[in-house]
């Protein structure tokens, strides 16, 4: 087995993201020495991770985004307290997404701050969800606004993985992955799955050292994410989170142009990009109401002045605060009528 090793650089919480085929097989070194016992939170019909060599019981969460909420991390909490783990033990999420942003959160609660090691499953959680300690539940009122920082001891990104995928999964990782394309201007798509992954996790680990707790640079990760959130919540999740993003890049692209950032020629790269490169839709499955969306959006936990997005400008992308609201709601009404 040959792995690629990327340190997300933290100083005493530094770790490593492990990339490869059969990276699995590495699990068992990276766990904390001091560990005497595991929990393994994970979803059923997901792949194993194998023997453990010490005692561990697995809890089991229910699929979709509507269990990504405080019962949930209540109902892990018992789990972990039936099983008897300490501080001293370990979590082990092993899945997409929502796993390991619910056994991050629930890790970063048990005994204020137990240790945490993640086994991305889907495309989604080895480029982007998995890494950088950001944990987080939703409530009715908006998604991820309950959470913490919790950075985990180590990722395990194993490309075998994969192959179990649906390809549903597969075009939610790859709206993640067009995000990068505009954060970093790199050709992802000439490299191979195994190069190209590596290479996402190589940027969000860069940006997570300079910027932990996103008071900088680490928001440029949530470029198209504001709408997102909106179309996620509004659309009651009818959109997976990574196919939600890919239209929210688009839009944020067109934004840009309604507010004189970007030219023409550069709008339309973001439809190009995402629509023709990447495959994905560039639109939402269903009919939404414009200012339904920038109600929700005005809850957005990026927004501590007005209505914020991540867009692209003539130096990249950056954070733009109180962008005004006629122009959102205009843009938007015309985006989504096409």
């Amino acid at each position: 087995m040959s792995s690629r090793i990327i340190r997300v650089e933290l100083g005493e919480r530094s770790y490593p993201v492990v990339v490869g085929h059969g990276a699995t097989k590495t699990l068992r070194t990276l766990l904390p020495a001091a560990a005497r016992r595991a929990v393994i939170v994970t979803q059923e019909g997901l792949p194993t991770i194998g023997d453990l060599d010490l005692p561990h019981t697995s809890l089991f969460i229910d699929r979709g985004e509507a269990n990504k909420n405080l019962s949930t991390i209540e109902h892990l909490c018992r789990g972990f307290a039936d099983f008897g783990l300490t501080r001293n033990d370990v979590v082990i999420g092993v899945g997409g997404g929502l796993v390991t942003d619910v056994a991050g959160f629930a890790a970063a609660s048990w005994h204020r701050g137990t240790s945490v090691v993640h086994v991305a499953t889907s495309l989604l959680g080895m480029v982007d969800a998995a890494i950088g300690g950001k944990t987080a539940v939703n409530i009715p009122e908006g998604k991820n606004l309950v959470g913490a920082f919790w950075q985990p001891r180590a990722v395990v990104c194993d490309i075998d993985h994969l192959s179990t995928l649906p390809e549903s999964e597969m075009r939610c990782g790859l709206g993640e992955v067009a995000k990068y394309h505009f954060i970093s201007g790199t050709d992802l798509l000439a490299m191979t799955m195994e190069e190209r992954i590596a290479e996402c996790v190589r940027i969000k680990a860069e940006i997570v050292s300079e910027d932990e707790r996103e008071g900088g640079r680490r928001a440029l990760l949530n470029y198209g994410h504001t709408l997102a959130h909106a179309l996620e919540i509004a659309g009651e999740h009818d959109m997976a989170h990574g196919e939600a993003v890919a239209v929210g890049v688009v839009f944020a692209g067109r934004l840009a142009g309604a507010l004189g950032l970007i030219d023409g020629n550069r709008v339309e790269t973001h439809e190009r990009v995402v629509g023709d490169t990447y495959g994905l839709r560039t639109r939402p499955l269903r009919s939404h109401d414009p200012a339904e969306l920038v109600r929700i959006m005005r809850r957005d936990k990026k927004a501590i002045n007005g209505l914020t997005f991540i867009l692209d400008g003539a130096g990249g992308l950056a954070v733009h605060n109180d962008v005004p609201e006629d122009v959102v709601v205009e843009t938007l009404r015309t985006f989504l009528s096409e």
